[in-house]
């Protein structure tokens, strides 16, 4: 296991494993590992020789009035995380490092950065994009990885590599959830006792509409509908949106349709905590 904090470090590792034909897997990160991080770094390790873990809490995907500052930070045992689940580096660099002409947001991906998330959080997926990119040009990467839960993010790097067309494959794993259904993140820290006991309404309100879904119902608005109910039963969650979209495009879809993907969307704040979650499903 190294502990790379340099970029200069992280070319010269990169190139070193180019010398000796080895295959590199990345998983990005934000640090304060779970679960979730620790499968992805799993798969990476079946999948590739060298397995670098990113930690870099970026400051251009944040906005003004979001939690930059107050973002969990534990460098000591986010590298006891990565050893454990078969990292190999740790790649945690410096905001200077990273942006010695300062941080700023420079690559746009069109719509797709917009709406959902992009609406509720102008210049987020800009600022995602960005980092991502400066990231897979210092890694140079044969894959990377990417968790489920964060979709619209999946969809945004996947645009970025298209339009900088560049080499590395993005792989998208399944979300992974605590014993209740919450989805793991590094924000459910931040949930109160009363807030973690009502934050799994989010995956009643998915399973809600999955159920909708199967059961035969192919309108949108009634399977919104359900969602909105079920997130109603938590008096104290503040719903930004809970939406069935076109799992490609996040596009609006007047009626479900057999063999069409989709993807069932929701952003709540409980407390002072703001939580996503998402469902993809294919129509029978």
């Amino acid at each position: 296991m190294r502990r790379v904090l340099s970029v200069a470090a992280m070319l010269s590792l990169r190139e070193e494993a180019r010398s000796q034909n080895l295959t590199v897997g990345f998983v990005p990160t934000m640090g304060a590992l779970h679960a979730g991080h620790g499968a992805l770094i799993a798969e990476a390790a079946k999948r590739h020789d060298v397995v670098v873990v990113s930690v870099f809490v970026n400051p251009t995907q944040f906005g003004p009035n979001e939690d930059f500052e107050r973002y969990p930070r534990n460098l000591e045992l986010d590298e006891a995380t990565i050893a454990s689940y078969g990292g190999t580096v740790m790649f945690a660099p410096s905001v200077a490092e990273m942006y010695p002409d300062g941080p700023a947001a420079t690559i746009d991906v069109g719509v797709i950065g917009t709406v959902l998330e992009g609406r509720h959080r102008p210049g987020h997926f800009n600022g995602v994009a960005t980092v991502v990119k400066r990231l897979f040009d210092i890694v140079q990467a044969d894959a990377a990885y990417f968790g489920a839960k964060d979709f619209q993010q999946t969809l945004v790097v996947k645009a970025m590599v298209a339009q900088q067309e560049l080499p590395t494959q993005v792989v998208v794993l399944p979300t992974i959830r605590e014993h209740d259904g919450l989805a793991m993140s590094s924000r459910n820290v931040y949930l109160s006792a009363d807030a973690r006991q009502h934050a799994t309404v989010l995956y009643r309100a998915l399973c809600e509409a999955r159920n909708a879904i199967e059961a035969g119902e192919r309108s949108p608005t009634v399977i919104e509908q359900k969602m909105a109910d079920v997130l109603s039963t938590v008096r104290d969650a503040e719903v930004d949106y809970a939406v069935v979209r076109d799992s490609a495009t996040l596009s609006d879809i007047d009626r479900l349709t057999s063999g069409n993907s989709v993807v069932c969307l929701i952003a709540a704040k409980l407390g002072t905590t703001r939580l996503i979650d998402n469902d993809v499903m294919q129509i029978p």
